[in-house]
């Protein structure tokens, strides 16, 4: 068994995809350590062999895994050599497509991510509304956002609220419960006036006192029976207001980001 591997994602655009899709099937061997490499934009003659020629002169006799994107067959020709293991991530399922749909593809890399003025411009307008209203800032533009998270301090709102902005083009807002809000099992006029957009993320308290003890180790406020306890109060808090709680623990951001905007039916923008 190999214990590490050279791996290389090429792709005629940015490599994004068989980046995602490399990744998504390497992540079944944790035994092994891949050494990843991008190289994008492989889009003529010359940019095939330079890629090829740098990939045998780093990983001579070590058959690097070669996950691959590129349509064009006379550069799929240059790339794939014996040397190499070679992953034609779009090959067989295209040809199948091409006798399905009785049609010939354009074979143009990169055409999904394509955006156009509208889509870019909607996503840097979510992307500021997140900076602008982090952790309960102008609370008062809340109607103007499609999801609102809510969460006692450190329970993942800022960076899923990022996510959300940035990947999907969703506006969103996120607002810490601090301990006048659970003490008095109420939330902001802003948040109960738009409680339809807004969503719960708890955790359990293992968790928030795992992630409060790394930056303030040993205080009260990290303690278990503190994270315990503010977790209580704000699942009861979204109970009383019928908001949805999603449980973010044991998930990735990415996880936990679509299905908030699942459980609102949001409409998501193309992924960059």
């Amino acid at each position: 068994m190999w214990h590490s591997k050279d791996v290389y994602y090429l792709s005629g655009s940015t490599g994004i995809l068989a980046e995602d899709l490399g990744k998504s099937l390497l992540c079944q061997f944790p035994e092994i350590s891949f050494n990843a490499e991008k190289i994008p934009f492989i889009r003529t003659t010359e940019d095939a062999l330079k890629a090829i020629q740098h990939i045998l002169s780093q990983s001579t006799g070590r058959f690097p895994l070669v996950f691959s994107t590129i349509m064009n067959k006379e550069l799929l020709a240059i790339l794939d050599v014996p040397e190499v293991e070679f992953f034609d991530i779009y090959d067989k399922e295209l040809e199948r497509l091409e006798n399905v749909l009785e049609a010939k593809p354009i074979r143009i890399s990169g055409t999904a991510r394509h955006l156009d003025d509208s889509t870019m411009g909607n996503r840097v307008n979510a992307i500021q509304y997140c900076i602008a209203h982090d952790d309960g800032s102008r609370m008062k533009d809340y109607d103007e956002a499609e999801v609102i998270l809510l969460g006692v301090s450190r329970s993942g709102k800022t960076p899923i609220s990022v996510y959300l902005a940035t990947q999907m083009g969703i506006k969103a807002a996120n607002y810490p419960l601090v301990a006048e809000d659970l003490n008095s099992y109420r939330l902001p006029n802003e948040i109960v006036r738009n409680k339809k957009k807004a969503i719960g993320l708890s955790t359990t308290p293992e968790t928030l006192h795992f992630v409060r003890e790394q930056r303030y180790k040993g205080s009260s406020y990290a303690k278990l029976a503190t994270c315990s306890g503010e977790l209580s109060q704000a699942n009861q808090i979204f109970l009383n207001y019928n908001i949805p709680i999603i449980i973010s623990d044991g998930r990735s951001i990415e996880e936990t980001a679509t299905q908030v905007a699942q459980q609102l039916s949001l409409k998501r923008l193309p992924r960059l």
